[in-house]
């Protein structure tokens, strides 16, 4: 009987794993099929001669970049059969109590883009574009580099790079707010969601605010965006009035932005992500589908 060898602390693998679920995570946006596609991704490692390689890195990431690919392309059906709006998985960090429920790997690199907005926004594009992408403007490699691991043209890694950068800035507007002031706000919020107080939390939503919510068919969710701050504000005002003091908010981390975690009656309702211009909310992302909440305190 054989068995697959442990990655070591001194194994490349072991040292390049942060960016590779970055990688992976990004390109699928839910946390197990990152991890699966990561242990495949070992276990073609472990029976690679490295002696024989130029480079581990530009091995390990062409390995995880393509295996993701073809995973995204396999995902396609469920994802075009989903019900309601389809988010990511978020990876959650609960501030100042202690408690850190991202692994070191999801945690890693969120300096880079990761927001729930954002990959949000990169669903709208193929697998091989989004790869292009994400390796070019997150990670960034040099497009030598990019065709190796796509085993394409350097010129048709540019095109699609170039295609996919203009679709992504005309699906999304991007506000650069330091997290002190996404925090402030956030907290504003939740005190005014918590009371309960209609007008406070509409004076904190743009206009022209969108709340997307995904229930995956297993929650109510709705159908359609939620638009405007008036039926934003109405919402959560409904929200206080239907539950009173079993109506919890908690601050987290959600994919490295402040974010909220919205306790019904005791237990996890939603984790929701927020956009903010720095002085107004433009965007909410609430994940209701329970299978997206595993990982997170599920009871306060």
């Amino acid at each position: 009987m054989t068995t697959t060898p442990t990655p070591t602390a001194t194994d490349p693998f072991t040292a390049l794993r942060p960016r590779l679920f970055g990688i992976a995570y990004r390109m699928l946006g839910v946390r197990a099929d990152a991890e699966d596609v990561l242990q495949d991704a070992w276990l073609r490692w472990s029976r690679q001669d490295v002696a024989v390689l130029q480079s581990a890195e530009a091995w390990l990431v062409t390995v995880v970049t393509r295996l993701s690919i073809d995973r995204l392309r396999a995902l396609k059906a469920e994802r075009e059969a989903y019900v309601g709006w389809w988010l990511p998985e978020p990876l959650v960090d609960l501030q100042g109590e202690g408690h850190h429920h991202q692994t070191p790997e999801s945690a890693a690199e969120l300096a880079g883009e990761l927001s729930v907005a954002f990959l949000y926004v990169l669903e709208r594009l193929g697998p091989e574009e989004r790869a292009a992408f994400l390796l070019r403007q997150v990670f960034d490699y040099d497009y030598p580099d990019i065709a190796v691991q796509l085993g394409k043209t350097e010129a048709s890694c540019r095109q699609m790079v170039h295609r996919a950068s203009e679709r992504v800035q005309q699906a999304r507007t991007r506000f650069e707010v330091p997290q002190a002031v996404h925090h402030q706000l956030l907290q504003r919020f939740m005190r005014a969601a918590k009371s309960g107080d209609r007008s406070a939390i509409e004076a904190l939503l743009s206009e022209d605010a969108q709340l997307i919510g995904d229930g995956g068919g297993k929650v109510a969710a709705f159908p359609k965006p939620l638009l405007g701050r008036f039926r934003i504000a109405m919402l959560y005002w409904a929200q206080h009035r239907r539950l009173g003091e079993q109506l919890v908010y908690r601050m987290a981390l959600i994919n490295g932005e402040p974010g909220l975690l919205h306790y019904a009656n005791g237990r996890l309702d939603s984790a929701q992500a927020f956009v903010t211009d720095g002085e107004r909310i433009v965007g909410i992302y609430a994940v209701r589908n329970p299978d997206k909440l595993v990982g997170i305190p599920a009871t306060l």
